[in-house]
């Protein structure tokens, strides 16, 4: 199966990404073969940068390092995908700021939810920062389940058992792009949590 046949945006409303950098997975995946979701917060400002870009893309290097950081001896996405990881964004658009606007991400998560839906044997999802907690809680909230994740700093809240729809979700921090290397803090909890996830599946 290829994700960017099932999981479309056709009319492109959300006016603070840039609809040039549209990315969802376009690589061959076995849908009953995954177990995690990882789910991070936007497509790259460089397409060059995406998870399945031939290469070496910059989201491929520093979500590789948080798996070795949790004792994940991964060297290749394919190698997490044969492990049952599969990556993706809540908004499938570049950003053109730093923040993305509520409505973006409410918007995008008809995508993610959809997009979530083609995954059947899920055990656990790995929410990568703010933007794809955001984005769960709307998907959860639209569909009268109620928040998935409580309002507060991840830290504060992080270690705690969360549930979307009976699966595990983490809330956890970005590790994808250059900022995985700034906050030792953070790359460290980040770890953590893959582990976490990671021994739920074993």
């Amino acid at each position: 199966m290829q994700v960017c046949q099932f999981v479309q945006c056709t009319g492109f409303p959300c006016l603070d990404v840039r609809h040039d950098g549209y990315l969802v997975p376009e690589i061959e995946v076995e849908p009953d073969r995954i177990s995690i979701i990882m789910i991070s917060e936007a497509a790259p400002s460089d397409p060059a940068d995406y998870y399945y870009q031939a290469g070496n893309p910059l989201f491929q290097q520093t979500t590789l390092q948080a798996f070795n950081d949790a004792g994940v001896p991964v060297h290749s996405i394919q190698d997490l995908l044969d492990l049952g990881v599969y990556l993706t964004t809540a908004v499938k658009c570049a950003k053109t700021d730093y923040g993305i606007k509520a409505s973006t991400i409410k918007e995008c998560s008809l995508l993610l939810g959809h997009e979530l839906s083609l995954f059947p044997r899920v055990k656990t999802y790995l929410l990568m920062g703010d933007v794809a907690i955001k984005a769960i809680n709307t998907i959860a909230e639209r569909a009268g389940e109620g928040r998935v994740i409580p309002t507060g700093s991840t830290y504060k809240i992080r270690g705690q058992p969360y549930f979307f729809r009976g699966k595990r979700a983490f809330p956890s921090y970005l590790q994808a792009g250059p900022s995985f290397f700034i906050e030792k803090s953070k790359r460290r909890m980040i770890a953590e949590d893959i582990a976490s996830a990671m021994c739920l599946v074993k």
